[in-house]
C-alpha cells in the first residue's frame, strides 16, 4: 500500500484570551469601562482618553478594550502618577456617589422593547436615528431614576462600517463584534453560568445568551443567537441588524417580542408599562396575552383588556412602505401555535395585523400593535397628524381628527450630545445643577446676558477641534482611498475655520434631498469659492446597502467634490458613526436638513446642534416645524408650490441658494472689529434660549409621563384590583353590546327641524330628534350629529355634535339635538351611533360604531 503524502483533518480552534492585568489600584477603571456613565460624563470620558490619547482613538473610544490593550508599564506609570490616581478616585466617587441614588418608587416601572441602541460607538447594536433615539431614552431613564428595563439584541455584526472608493462607491463592511472586548456584561444563571434562554420557535428551541449592558443606573438586556447550540441558519438571527430576507426578519421580531417577555419573566422582572418602540417588537404581546391566559386564568378578552391598558406603541416611520408586512403562510409558519394558546381561531389572530378584517391583506405589525396598545403616538406633533391619517382605515367610521393617536416630541439626551466644553460653560452661566430642570425656559434664560464673545470664543474653539479631527482622523483614509496625494493635501490645507460651515449629515435616504445643494452647479460655485466670505459644506451619512438610489446620491457628491472649483469646498466624511457625528455637531456653524415633507417623522440630529450654539437651517418638518423661531435659524416654507416633485425640488433649491446668498451669509459675515458677528450670536443666544430647552430628552420623558404612562398605569391596576373585577366587567359589557349590536336599528324616520332642510344664517338653530331601539343597551348607546365642511376642494371633520336623551320607553329611547349655528360655509351631515360607557380611555378603544 502507496504511503499517503498527507493525512490531516481540520484544526479545532479554540479561543484563548490574554488581557492586561490591572494593577489593585487601577481595578476601579475596570468597573468605570463596563458602565455606559462615562459616555455623558465628561470627567471619566476625559479621564480614559488621557490614560492613553492615541490608543483611545485608536481602539475607537471603547474603554474596555484600551485597558486590554494597555501596556503594564504604563499602568506602573499611572499608578505612580498621583494626580492620575487623585482624578481615577475622584471620577469613581462621584460615580458611585450617582449609582447610589435609588430608583423611584412613586412613578410607574417600564419595560423598553427595541431593535437597535445606539448608546457609544463601541457598541455596534444601532444603524441610526431610531437606535439613537432609545439610546438616549434609557440613559435619561438612569439620570430620572424610572425603574426601566430594555431589551435588545447583541447583533455580531451589527450594522455595516462605510468606506468608499476612489469612484465614490460605498463598500459596506460587516465586521464581526468580539463581545469580550465590549463594555458589556454576561448574565449568569444561579450556577454561575451565562444565562442561556430557551425560546420555543415552532419545530425547536432556539437558545439565547443573554447579555448585560450597565447604563448608568438602569439594566439593557440583550439577547445573543450565535451559539453553537443553534442552527447556522438560526445562529444568523442576531447577526446583522435589519440583514437577512423576511423570514430571518419575522425570526428576529419573534425573538425581540416573544423571547424578550420570556427573558424578563425568567429575570423575575414585572413592570407597569410595556412600551414597545416600533412595530419591530409589537410580538412582545401575544406573550403577555399567553401569560395572562394561561397563568392567571383570565380568557382572551380579558386578558387583551389588561395587556392594552398596560401597552403604548411609538411609530417613528410616517409613510405605510415603511412598515413590516407578512404573507399569512409566513407569519403561520411562526406564529400558527398561538391561537390554541389563546383560546382564539388563526383567522382572528390575523385579523388583529389587518386594517381590513376578513380580507386577504398580509400581516401589519403595525396594526397588530394598534390593536394590542391603548395608546400610540408619533415622534412629533406634525408625524402625529400624519399618522393619524395613516392608520384611519384601523377604526372605520371615525376620522382622523377623532383618533386617539397623540404624540411625544423627540428630545436628545443633552450630557451625551452637549460638548464638554459647552457643559462646562452651561453649568458656569445657569448654575451647577442646570441639568435637573433642563427642560425649562427659564433655566435658560441667563444666556441673553452672557457677552456675546465668550460664545464667539466657545464657538471657534470647537470649530478648530472639529477641523483638527478631521485632519487627523481622515486624510490617511482620504490618501488610501482617494489616490492622487498631492490633490488631497490640498484639501486638507483648505479647510478653513474663517469660513462659514455648513454640515448635512444623516443617512442618505432619497427623501432626504441631499442633492438639492446641487441642482445649479454654477451658483454653487460663486457661493463657495468667494473669497471674501468663503462657505464650505460637509458632508457624511451612509446609504442602506439594498438603496441604489442612496448610495448613487453619495457617489455624485463625491464626483462634485473633485472638480476643481469644488475642491476643499464640499467635502465627504466617510463612515459616519457617533464620534463623527458629535465631531459634526460641534463643529459646523448651521446644520442643514432638506427632507421632503412630511416624511421626517421628527429627526433629532438638528436638536443636537441647538444643545452647541448651531443655527438650523431645514424645511419645516418633523421637530423644526414646532421648533423653529424667527431669529434663532431659518427655515424653508411648509406650503407646496408643485404637485410634481421634481419642480417643487427645483424651487426649493432656488430657495436655498437665495436664502444662503442674501440672508444667512451676510448675517455670519457682518463682522465687528472684534471679528465677529453680533447679529449672529443673537442668533445663536435666541436658539439656545428658546428652542434648546424644549428638545432634551428631559422633556420628552417627562411627556411620556403626563400622557401615557401614569395615566395608563393608573387604568391597569383598576383593571388588575380584585381579581381583575374591573376587567372582567368592562369585558362582559363589551361582549354584550356586540351580541345586540346587529339588533340597534332606527325606529321611524330622523326628524329634522324645516331650517335643516333649506339653507341656514348663522344664529339659526339645528334641531333634530330620532328614536332609537338600543336592544337593551339603553343609555350606553350614544348619538351624535357628525358635521365635515367642503374647503379649499377637500372636506375636512369639522365636529361631532351629541344628542340627549329627552324620553326612555323601555328598550326604545328619544334623542334630542338642539344647537345654534355659529358657522358659516357648506357642510355635510350624518348621524352615528356608538357604545360607551366612563372607564373606557377613548372611543377606539371599542370602535363599534352604526350610521344611521
Amino acid at each position: 500500500m502507496k504511503l499517503k503524502v498527507n493525512n490531516s483533518n481540520a484544526p479545532v480552534w479554540r479561543n484563548l484570551i490574554v488581557h492586561s492585568q490591572l494593577p489593585g489600584k487601577l481595578q476601579k477603571l475596570e468597573e468605570l469601562s463596563k458602565n455606559l456613565w462615562w459616555v455623558w460624563n465628561s470627567e471619566a470620558k476625559a479621564l480614559f482618553h488621557d490614560l492613553d490619547r492615541d490608543l483611545w482613538r485608536a481602539m475607537g473610544e471603547n474603554p474596555v478594550m484600551l485597558l486590554q490593550k494597555m501596556k503594564a508599564s504604563r499602568f506602573d506609570e499611572i499608578v505612580a502618577d498621583e494626580d492620575m490616581m487623585r482624578r481615577i478616585d475622584n471620577v469613581y466617587e462621584h460615580f458611585q456617589q450617582y449609582m447610589s441614588q435609588p430608583m423611584r418608587t412613586d412613578i410607574p416601572s417600564v419595560s423598553y422593547f427595541s431593535m437597535e441602541y445606539g448608546l457609544c460607538n463601541a457598541l455596534k447594536i444601532y444603524s441610526g436615528g431610531l437606535g439613537i433615539l432609545a439610546g438616549d431614552y434609557i440613559k435619561e431613564a438612569s439620570d430620572r431614576r424610572v425603574d426601566m428595563t430594555a431589551v435588545g439584541f447583541l447583533y455580531r455584526y451589527g450594522y455595516f462600517t462605510q468606506t468608499l472608493s476612489m469612484d465614490g462607491q460605498q463598500i459596506a463592511n460587516y465586521e464581526p463584534q468580539n463581545f469580550n472586548q465590549l463594555p458589556i456584561e454576561p448574565v449568569l444563571d444561579d450556577h454561575g453560568h451565562q444565562m442561556v434562554l430557551e425560546v420555543p420557535y415552532p419545530g425547536r428551541i432556539i437558545f439565547a445568551n443573554i447579555w448585560r449592558v450597565n447604563v448608568g443606573r438602569m439594566k439593557l438586556y440583550l439577547l445573543d443567537t450565535d451559539l453553537d447550540q443553534n442552527s447556522d441558519y438560526d445562529r444568523q438571527i442576531t447577526h446583522k441588524l435589519y440583514g437577512g430576507d423576511w423570514e430571518n426578519r419575522i425570526k428576529q421580531e419573534y425573538l425581540l417580542g416573544i423571547g424578550g417577555v420570556m427573558l424578563l419573566k425568567r429575570l423575575g422582572i414585572k413592570h407597569d408599562i410595556y412600551h414597545c418602540n416600533e412595530g419591530h417588537a409589537a410580538l412582545l404581546n401575544p406573550q403577555r396575552l399567553v401569560d395572562y391566559v394561561q397563568d392567571e386564568g383570565l380568557s382572551f378578552n380579558e386578558a387583551l383588556e389588561v395587556v392594552r391598558a398596560s401597552s403604548l406603541y411609538t411609530v417613528h416611520t410616517p409613510v405605510p412602505a415603511g412598515h413590516d408586512y407578512f404573507d399569512e403562510g409566513l407569519f403561520g409558519k411562526y406564529m400558527g401555535e398561538f391561537p390554541a394558546k389563546l383560546g382564539i381561531t388563526w383567522p382572528e389572530l390575523m385579523n388583529m395585523g389587518r386594517e381590513n378584517p376578513d380580507s386577504n391583506e398580509r400581516f401589519s405589525m403595525s396594526v397588530f400593535a394598534l390593536n394590542t396598545t391603548q395608546e400610540s403616538n408619533g415622534v412629533s406633533w406634525l408625524h402625529g397628524e400624519v399618522s393619524k391619517r395613516m392608520f384611519e382605515g384601523v377604526w372605520k367610521g371615525y376620522a382622523p381628527e377623532e383618533s386617539h393617536v397623540s404624540y411625544v416630541t423627540n428630545g436628545v439626551h443633552m450630557p451625551t450630545w452637549a460638548a464638554s466644553e459647552w457643559k462646562e460653560f452651561y453649568a458656569d452661566t445657569f448654575g451647577p445643577d442646570y441639568l435637573e430642570h433642563q427642560e425649562l425656559e427659564k433655566t435658560w434664560s441667563p444666556i441673553f446676558y452672557v457677552p456675546d464673545e465668550k460664545i464667539w470664543d466657545l464657538r471657534m474653539r470647537l470649530k478648530n477641534k472639529f477641523i483638527n479631527f478631521v485632519k487627523r482622523d481622515f486624510t490617511a483614509n482620504w490618501l488610501k482611498n482617494q489616490g492622487d496625494p498631492s490633490r488631497i493635501m490640498s484639501i486638507v490645507d483648505k479647510i478653513n475655520p474663517n469660513a462659514l460651515l455648513i454640515g448635512f449629515a444623516r443617512r442618505f435616504a432619497t427623501y432626504k434631498r441631499a442633492y438639492l445643494l446641487f441642482s445649479d452647479l454654477e451658483r454653487l460655485s460663486k457661493i463657495v469659492n468667494n473669497e471674501e466670505f468663503p462657505v464650505q459644506f460637509i458632508y457624511a451619512g451612509k446609504a442602506h446597502p439594498a438603496d441604489g438610489a442612496g448610495q448613487d446620491l453619495i457617489r455624485r457628491i463625491i464626483e462634485i467634490s473633485k472638480m476643481p472649483q469644488f475642491q476643499g469646498k464640499i467635502i465627504f466624511l466617510e463612515n459616519y458613526d457617533m464620534i463623527v457625528s458629535k465631531r459634526m455637531l460641534t463643529g459646523v456653524d448651521i446644520w442643514l436638513n432638506t427632507p421632503t415633507r412630511p416624511q421626517e417623522a421628527s429627526g433629532t440630529s438638528g436638536e443636537k446642534a441647538e444643545m452647541n450654539g448651531l443655527l438650523n437651517f431645514s424645511v419645516l418638518d418633523g421637530w423644526w416645524y414646532e421648533g423653529y423661531r424667527e431669529g434663532a435659524g431659518w427655515a424653508l416654507t411648509d406650503k407646496r408650490t408643485y404637485t410634481d416633485q421634481a419642480q417643487q425640488d427645483k424651487l426649493d433649491s432656488a430657495t436655498i441658494y437665495s436664502m444662503l446668498e442674501n440672508e444667512i451669509i451676510p448675517l455670519y459675515f457682518a463682522k465687528n472689529s472684534k471679528g465677529y458677528s453680533p447679529e449672529w450670536i443673537q442668533y445663536i443666544k435666541n436658539s439656545i434660549g428658546h428652542i434648546a430647552p424644549n428638545y432634551t430628552m428631559s422633556r420628552m420623558m417627562r411627556d411620556y409621563f403626563d400622557r401615557f404612562y401614569r395615566p395608563e398605569a393608573e387604568r391597569a391596576a383598576a383593571l388588575k384590583a380584585n381579581n381583575y373585577a374591573l376587567a372582567r366587567d368592562i369585558v362582559a359589557w363589551k361582549e354584550r353590546v356586540a351580541a345586540c349590536w346587529e339588533a340597534v336599528h332606527l325606529v321611524g324616520d330622523i326628524e329634522l327641524s324645516e331650517a335643516m332642510h333649506n339653507a341656514l344664517s348663522t344664529g339659526n338653530g339645528l334641531e333634530a330628534t330620532l328614536r332609537l331601539n338600543t336592544a337593551g343597551l339603553k343609555r350606553d348607546i350614544r348619538v351624535e350629529m357628525v358635521v365635515y365642511k367642503d374647503e379649499d376642494g377637500d372636506t375636512h371633520f369639522h365636529e361631532a355634535i351629541p344628542f340627549e336623551v329627552v324620553a326612555d320607553d323601555g328598550d326604545v329611547l328619544t334623542y334630542h339635538l338642539k344647537r345654534d349655528v355659529k358657522y358659516s360655509g357648506v357642510f355635510r351631515y350624518a348621524f352615528r351611533v356608538y357604545p360607551w360607557r366612563d372607564d373606557l380611555p377613548h372611543r377606539q378603544d371599542f370602535a363599534y360604531l352604526k350610521w344611521l
